[in-house]
């Protein structure tokens, strides 16, 4: 065999070899991806049945109810709309997690149409702070006290 045939075929075995990955890759991480969905497309039935899924929006004032014999708590998610899921955990819910603040839960609906939750995570606006670093922050950047001496 010729040189150049021999190259040619090196070449279109290496353009194969990555195709191939590719193709696995790609369909690896298609199994990875959680849409998230707002409780009107959910309950529109836009969602696929039986798949995980993130579940956005804020939680319903005076609709959380933990249980007093086991990690459990019930929630219900709303967007603007009005539309309203009931979310169910058995997980710690995050330090953040608020009524009327944003969340975002993955897990997936069960046949009584109750998000069951795997995960929830506690959504915060831009202009969060942690306490401790308010106080740091506070304590350094105190203006000078006019006393008549330039800086």
């Amino acid at each position: 065999m010729k040189p150049r045939n021999k190259r040619i075929i090196f070449v279109l075995l290496a353009l194969l070899s990555v195709g191939g990955a590719s193709a696995l890759i790609g369909k690896a991480m298609k199994g990875n991806l959680n849409y998230l969905y707002a409780p009107e497309e959910v309950l529109a039935g836009k969602v696929p049945k039986d798949q995980v899924f993130r579940l956005g929006g804020l939680v319903k004032k005076g609709s959380l109810q933990r249980s007093k014999t086991s990690m459990e708590a019930r929630f219900i998610v709303m967007d603007n709309r009005g539309n309203e899921i009931t979310v169910v955990t058995d997980k710690i819910l995050p330090d953040l997690f608020q009524e009327e603040k944003s969340q975002v839960s993955r897990g997936k609906m069960n046949a009584e149409g109750v998000f069951v939750a795997e995960e929830v995570l506690a959504k915060h606006d831009s202009e969060y702070m942690p306490k401790e670093l308010k106080e740091v922050l506070a304590k350094e950047h105190t203006p000078p006290t006019k006393t008549g001496d330039k800086l």
